[in-house]
């Protein structure tokens, strides 16, 4: 679902070139899924192999990734652990979402409408057994380190972001502010020019940055505040949020009477979810401690052999793909070799 902070947050649009020479801690869940959805061909299904096996999550990690270090930035992904029990309803409201998406999908290609058949495929999206660790195969040949969450992996990013070990986290979910994210930059893997959904118009997305004490400041809210005026919209660990209480509302509940257990009008509502819980797993996260970050050198020979022998891409566009990172990485070496 995601937690719907967009009209409260201080955004600051700005592009991917003002990350060189910055660590962004990725979601990695978030930017396999975005891959997975938005890269597919006319009529909807995804990217595959000779074998039939899906291939646009590693459509994107190539691409992005070739873009990323071209531009001297240091991406690390982080991925998911053991979810927080309480997120159990959340994961089975999504699973009944892509039932309903995949019946509306086949009627819409059964009737030739493939700009709703596109739409439903997206919604269908889901990981697949052997995703995540082809996903760390091909970070490997990269060179880009990644990190193991013992639970949510935006929360360990967001860690990441306050140890020093980040600049940023890199998610589209706003969660990460309630996680304490120092920064959380939006749009970072899905940049780039974007078709509108049944219109023939295009819209550039550029990244955004959120700085979390610039929100809090302007919201004249603590994190603790900010916390709670998630759980009155709805998170991931109460999906429902609060009957008739938006963004807006649930910011003026908070600025009224400082916590949810002192606002009159929710108090049945309160009485039915552990919210005490859900607050602890914002401000008191389960993350990994991470002190240092290896990046190693593209192993461009392992990268072609594996996405070309073994993946069926086409060896002339991964060919051409990688000298472009070549060229980039050497144009770095020499203007730093300039300074000695």
């Amino acid at each position: 679902m995601g937690l719907n902070l967009k009209d409260l947050v201080v955004r600051e649009k700005t592009n991917l070139e003002s990350f060189s020479n910055k660590v962004i801690a990725i979601d990695a869940y978030n930017a396999i899924y975005q891959f997975l959805a938005s890269i597919r061909g006319p009529d909807g299904l995804q990217l595959s192999d000779s074998e039939g096996r899906i291939t646009s999550h590693l459509s994107g990690l190539l691409y992005r990734n070739v873009n990323f270090l071209s531009l001297g930035i240091k991406p690390v992904y982080v991925f998911d652990g053991k979810p927080p029990s309480l997120k159990t309803a959340e994961i089975e409201r999504r699973k009944q979402i892509k039932r309903d998406a995949t019946v509306k999908y086949e009627k819409a290609i059964a009737e030739g409408n493939l700009d709703d058949a596109r739409k439903y495929a997206q919604q269908t999206t889901s990981m697949k057994d052997g995703m995540v660790q082809e996903s760390k195969e091909i970070l490997r040949y990269f060179g880009i380190p990644y990190v193991e969450a013992p639970s949510e992996g935006e929360a360990t990013a967001a860690h990441m972001t306050n140890t020093g070990v980040a600049y940023a986290s890199a998610s589209q979910d706003f969660d990460s502010i309630l996680c304490g994210a120092k920064r959380l930059v939006r749009n970072f893997t899905n940049s780039g020019r974007r078709k509108i959904p049944n219109k023939n118009t295009y819209i550039d997305v550029v990244p955004e940055v959120i700085e979390t004490q610039k929100t809090l400041d302007d919201l004249e809210l603590s994190r603790e505040q900010l916390v709670d005026v998630g759980i009155l919209i709805g998170t991931d660990f109460n999906p429902n949020g609060f009957e008739r209480v938006g963004p807006k509302t649930a910011l003026r509940m908070i600025k009224k009477y400082s916590r949810l257990e002192d606002i009159p009008e929710i108090q049945e509502q309160l009485q039915q979810i552990d919210f005490e819980e859900i607050r602890q797993i914002f401000l008191k996260p389960n993350v990994a401690d991470v002190d240092d970050l290896d990046f190693k050198s593209v192993d461009y020979e392992g990268l072609t052999n594996y996405l070309v022998k073994e993946r069926s891409f086409s060896e002339d566009r991964v060919n051409s793909t990688l000298n472009r990172l070549k060229k980039a990485l050497e144009k770095k070496s020499q203007n730093l070799d300039q300074w000695f």
